[in-house]
């Protein structure tokens, strides 16, 4: 059974900083790309960072960009986002999507990530 599964949203104050994680399993993890997308209330699902099979390439939002990192680790089936700086237009709830071009594409349930103070 496919499970991905997020974790480490929460509320954080502008500026603030929080690592999300998606665990994965029941797929073979080292062959899909990751990637983490965020819906905020009213607007459309949009890609915020992307990392390869492999780990060696990396995409980003213009809007992230400089303030979140993506990263995975093969050896835990989990992919991370790093989220510095963060911002109220951050707000919104995270997703971590896996893909593989050859089939398979599986997402998560998403975690709440609010920006106030």
């Amino acid at each position: 059974q496919v499970q991905l599964v997020e974790s480490g949203g929460g509320l954080v104050q502008p500026g603030g900083s929080l690592r999300l994680s998606c665990a994965a399993s029941g797929f073979t993890f080292s062959s899909f790309s990751l990637s983490w997308y965020r819906q905020a209330p009213g607007k459309e699902r949009e890609l915020v960072a992307r990392v390869s099979s492999s780990g060696t390439s990396t995409n980003y939002a213009d809007s992230v960009k400089g303030r979140f990192t993506i990263s995975r680790d093969n050896t835990k089936n989990t992919v991370y986002l790093q989220m510095n700086s963060l911002k109220p237009e951050d707000t919104a709830v995270y997703y971590c999507r896996a893909l593989y071009s050859l089939g398979g594409d599986y997402w998560g349930q998403g975690t709440q990530v609010t920006v106030s103070s």
